[in-house]
């Protein structure tokens, strides 16, 4: 995988790992070559130029990682980023994010891309079928960085859930390609109740491995997502959405995870609304959820932890930003519905979450209302002192101002 390893730091940019298991040893020079032809048919895309490879011994994997969390986390964006999810109580307040993310995937990491230098790395000592396996996901990034301005879509720190969708079209069309070279007939005959198994799968495995299985819910979800949900999509998008001879890239990639996870809704047009905070006070973090970590947040709400497993949310678009007070950080969140039933039932199941709060010194409010003529709400959660209570920051999409009602 190129980066973005977890949904929550979609940001993270382009080369961090993909899973695997421990160490053997083959070289990845001859696997990568004997690849090139199956891996070419299974993405339909040819190499304008041979794929490059080179070894790396776990200690060198685990600096590459950690230069790369230092280059596309500074230190700034990992301290909102952690305080957002931390005040939706998607994060304890003791979880170092770099700390963990490190740790994370450098317990998995067998093979990546690495698109600055357009290079494949192996981890020296892994076993020839875990390596032909990673490998082979990796050489279809490797195609990808051929066709695709991979560093300009990954850097645009706009929306998070934009990112993680075009992160799950990227990663689902190298899963569907392993698959269709690893085991063709499944593939091609891949089923709903597949793809269910092959999730279910996906999470029992990665639930062995110590550090995942004791990680955040919203993290081990957003590790998951590309894989098993973009990999749904890609499948789709090869059997059921009539343009099987190309491929979602460009103007055609998916805008938001909620068309990633229902692509009807990505073939009606299902555009999501782009809301706009208006300005107050100094903003500390600011981005969107999108529907994939609202589901997440719905899930731990109920006490679940398989949020694939519930029903479409009805999310319109929403976005959040944390505002430094001299009390402690605040969070505004403005999420829109599209249509009043979805708003009402999220409300149902989070709203005795989110209109309550433990936090010590800390006030918390959720407030229905409509931005123009969509189904919204608002969350508030501040030191209860914050003077920013009387003038919170009103929201819109487009040029339309929100009206309480």
């Amino acid at each position: 995988m190129k980066g973005r390893g977890v949904v929550l730091v979609a940001a993270l940019g382009t080369a961090l790992a993909c899973r695997g298991t421990p160490p053997g040893t083959q070289s990845a020079s001859s696997v990568v070559d004997s690849l090139v032809p199956a891996v070419e048919r299974a993405a339909g895309m040819r190499f304008r130029s041979a794929p490059r490879v080179a070894m790396r011994s776990r200690q060198q994997v685990r600096a590459y990682l950690a230069a790369k969390l230092d280059d596309e986390l500074p230190a700034a964006r990992a301290a909102g980023m952690e305080t957002a999810y931390q005040l939706f109580g998607l994060l304890p307040d003791s979880v170092h994010l770099k700390s963990l993310l490190l740790d994370l995937l450098s317990e998995q990491v067998i093979g990546y891309y690495d698109a600055d230098s357009a290079m494949l790395f192996g981890v020296s000592g892994s076993p020839r079928d875990q390596l032909r396996l990673v490998m082979a996901h990796e050489m279809v990034h490797a195609l990808q960085g051929q066709y695709l301005p991979l560093d300009s879509i990954f850097h645009d720190l706009r929306s998070n859930d934009r990112l993680t969708a075009a992160q799950a079209v990227l990663e689902g069309q190298a899963t569907v390609a392993s698959l269709a070279i690893y085991s063709p007939d499944t593939s091609r005959s891949a089923s709903d109740e597949f793809w269910s198994l092959y999730g279910d799968q996906v999470r029992e495995k990665q639930a062995t491995m110590p550090v995942f299985g004791r990680a955040p819910l919203v993290v081990r979800e957003a590790l998951i997502f590309p894989y098993v949900a973009g990999a749904e999509f890609m499948h789709w998008w090869a059997t059921a959405s009539g343009h099987a001879d190309t491929l979602p890239y460009g103007p055609r990639m998916p805008a938001s995870t909620e068309q990633v996870l229902h692509p009807d809704r990505y073939a009606r047009g299902d555009a999501p609304l782009e809301v706009v905070i208006d300005t107050g006070g100094t903003v500390l973090h600011e981005d969107v959820l999108g529907e994939m970590e609202t589901r997440v947040l719905i899930a731990e709400s109920r006490g679940s932890n398989r949020p694939d497993e519930l029903p479409a949310v009805g999310w319109g678009g929403d976005r959040y930003r944390v505002i430094s007070t001299p009390d402690g950080p605040a969070l505004v969140w403005y999420l829109v519905f599209d249509d009043g039933l979805s708003a009402a039932r999220f409300v149902r199941l989070v709203g005795s979450r989110l209109s309550t709060t433990t936090r010590p010194g800390y006030r918390a409010a959720l407030d229905t209302m409509h931005i123009a003529a969509h189904p919204a709400l608002r969350h508030v959660l501040a030191p209860a002192a914050w003077e920013g209570w009387g003038r919170l920051p009103a929201a819109r999409v487009d040029t339309t101002i929100v009206e309480v009602r």
